[in-house]
């Protein structure tokens, strides 16, 4: 049968290709003769043939008409699709990354399975030989999510085997070394975007590149207190299935523990005093000044790209994140309200005086709030008339002495409603007030200000406040025998400066420290009507966190961990809220065949919200020992059923580099099919 077919001259020129390749490779995977004199195309063959012929004829002229550009490789994709009964056009013309030259699109059916499966799940898995496009893809639909800011990140990764080579021996640093590695996924992402944008992410931590072995990091110190209902307690003590506190205040699960062994750590310090250590890839989730005036939530950057940039034009970036409500401690049974003793703190460990003579230390206040069990409720909960004997005799010391001890632990590791009696106690006092700016009244802002001549004390009040979601700074102010101060702004009438004034020394000359206390709005600093209502005749200024100095601070024994929260927020030493699981990220673990099952599960167990991972590899070129399994084969059995989680297979006939390639790996595929079962490599399967 002969059919000719009149095209258009356009069709027709890009159907020959140059030198007709493309002529040639049409009539190689066609069972009949193709012969083209200027725009007719005559098929010469049977009829069977010439109808399959003429099908993929027009879908050519279709994709050249909507301006694909016609390769020997396109005509493959078309006539697979046509064979499996795919539409071609649907194929080619899903592009999943455009930049200038560059157009990524699925050449296979395979291939656009595995691009459908990346968009629609969670994880997803791409097995196959060299050259079906595992990386690229995956690639190409990262860079198209990040700069539709669909993440905040990408981290490419793969496992530094070493196939009979021995890194040690390598010239250069650690990163040197595994260099050779990462390469391909380096030249991967400088197809897809211009070398000084992939230089600039690279810079600011939008871009991650990195071995696996280092993807095991953001990690901290063994001894690094880490906030729980019950307290702080070291991060290397906390097991599976114990509660932390997650920035909301809430307990949330521990659900990973990762020991990392020896590592350098550095010392992150904020401007409101608190520090913590952790290592040089720990994430922080900062936002800046730039990311509050366009609304943006912020962004996770590791601890290294936060030092790299400290400050913009003098002034400091990064603003951490603060807990949104007072951590939920667990209650605890106390013998005094917390209110009365706040008041009986604040007066006892003032520099500044009441102008009446002193009271007794308990009488005096006895009677602004009663005395109130805090434990669950039953007939233990019930009112009591008065305080038992004694039960300030641990709170503080005597009147008249020199108040050396600070706020009772029973105290300040308890629920909110006690923390916040507490600190209302301890302002209402002589010793708190109001501390506004230069400006008039009605249009200045103002701190919360907090006077005492006691450094437990003032330690503790720092905490009190961090843990309802504030923050304080404090200031010594110097010794001054004789000089005489102003009373304290807004401790009310009735009051006056010690002896040597709220600005010199107390009684004894002890120094004083002066704490300005940020609260957020929904927390009330103050019971008595006439603070509140100076209070009220301000602005007061909102609690904020920046990261002021990042500095080594030599080796220690490391852990990490992952924890439930949404956000995977904890809280460490200071109140400071971090984490290191990977949020808002797309992650691609390449050359997967050569990890481990262990490294395979620390990989997944990374996963974190609104992320992505892809995890590629070839399981006949493992690199492993040979009594070591392959975790990508491992993890095919036991993930196989999941939800959320595809396996996409790729063949030899998704190979899209050179048509060698595809020769190669199919000879060593029937040269492995003809191997004994014995002689073959021995990989779990």
């Amino acid at each position: 049968m002969r059919r000719r077919l009149e095209l258009d001259n356009a069709v027709a020129s890009e159907l020959a290709g140059t030198g007709d390749a493309v002529l040639r490779a049409l009539e190689s995977h066609l069972d009949c003769d193709v012969f083209l004199r200027g725009n007719v195309l005559t098929l010469d063959g049977s009829e069977s043939a010439v109808e399959t012929a003429r099908a993929v004829v027009r879908e050519l002229a279709e994709l050249i008409e909507q301006g694909h550009e016609i390769a020997p490789g396109t005509i493959e994709a078309v006539t697979r699709a046509l064979d499996q009964h795919q539409s071609p056009a649907e194929i080619l013309e899903d592009v999943v990354w455009r930049h200038r030259a560059v157009k990524v699109a699925p050449k296979t059916v395979n291939q656009k399975r595995y691009v459908d499966s990346i968009r629609n799940n969670t994880i997803t898995f791409g097995i196959g030989p060299a050259g079906t496009g595992k990386t690229f893809l995956a690639v190409a639909l990262a860079a198209g999510a990040l700069s539709r800011r669909e993440v905040n990140r990408i981290i490419l990764t793969r496992p530094a085997v070493e196939a009979g080579e021995r890194l040690g021996f390598l010239p250069g640093d650690v990163m040197a070394k595994v260099d050779p590695y990462l390469r391909p996924l380096f030249d991967a992402l400088h197809d897809m975007l211009e070398p000084d944008r992939v230089t600039q992410h690279l810079e600011r931590g939008a871009i991650e590149v990195a071995p696996l072995a280092f993807m095991r990091g953001r990690s901290q110190p063994l001894s690094t207190p880490v906030l729980t209902p019950v307290g702080y307690r070291p991060i290397g003590e906390l097991a599976v299935g114990d509660l932390v506190i997650g920035s909301d205040g809430r307990p949330t699960p521990v659900l990973g523990v990762y020991p990392q062994g020896r590592r350098a750590v550095f010392r992150l310090r904020t401007d409101d005093g608190a520090c913590t250590l952790c290592c040089a890839e720990h994430l922080w989730r900062v936002r800046t000044a730039r990311d509050r005036r366009r609304g943006r939530p912020g962004r996770v950057l590791e601890t290294r790209a936060l030092a790299r940039r400290l400050r913009r034009l003098g002034r400091l970036r990064f603003e951490l994140p603060l807990l949104s409500a007072p951590a939920e401690l667990e209650a605890r049974e106390v013998a005094l309200d917390p209110y009365t003793l706040g008041r009986w703190l604040g007066e006892a460990a003032s520099p500044v005086r009441p102008a009446q003579a002193e009271p007794a230390p308990l009488a005096a206040h006895a009677v602004l709030a009663p005395r109130r069990s805090l434990a669950p409720a039953g007939p233990a909960g019930a009112l009591a008339e008065a305080a038992p004997a004694g039960a300030l005799a641990e709170a503080a010391p005597a009147a008249g002495q020199a108040p050396t001890r600070g706020i009772p632990r029973a105290y300040l590791h308890n629920r909110a409603s006690v923390r916040i009696a507490l600190l209302q106690g301890l302002l209402d006092s002589a010793a708190g007030g109001v501390a506004a700016r230069p400006g008039a009244l009605g249009r200045g802002r103002a701190t919360v200000r907090y006077t005492t001549a006691s450094p437990a004390l003032r330690d503790d009040v720092v905490e009190l406040v961090r843990s309802l979601g504030g923050v304080a700074t404090w200031r010594t102010r110097p010794c001054a025998a004789g000089s005489a101060g102003a009373a304290v702004a807004g401790a009310g009438a009735g009051y006056q400066a010690g002896s040597a004034g709220a600005g010199g020394t107390g009684a004894g000359g002890r120094a004083t420290y002066v704490l300005d206390i940020r609260l957020p709005p929904h927390l009330t600093p103050f019971r008595l009507p006439a603070k509140r209502a100076l209070q009220d005749r301000f602005r007061m200024l909102r609690p904020t966190r920046r990261v002021t100095a990042i500095e080594p601070a030599g080796e220690a024994e490391c852990v990490c961990i992952q924890v439930a929260a949404a956000d995977s927020l904890y809280v460490t030493e200071g109140c400071l809220l971090t984490h290191n699981t990977l949020n808002d990220s797309f992650i691609i673990l390449d050359e997967a065949q050569n990890t481990s099952p262990e490294q395979m599960k620390m990989f997944l167990t990374r996963l974190g919200f609104n992320s992505k991972m892809v995890v590629t590899g070839d399981i006949t070129q493992i690199d492993l020992p040979r009594e070591q399994d392959s975790g990508l084969i491992v993890v095919a059995d036991i993930l196989k059923d999941v939800e959320g989680i595809e396996f996409v297979r790729f063949g030899d006939e998704d190979v899209v580099r050179h048509k060698l390639v595809r020769r190669i790996v199919e000879a060593y595929n029937a040269h492995a099919q003809r191997q004994a079962p014995e002689l073959r490599p021995r990989r779990r399967a």
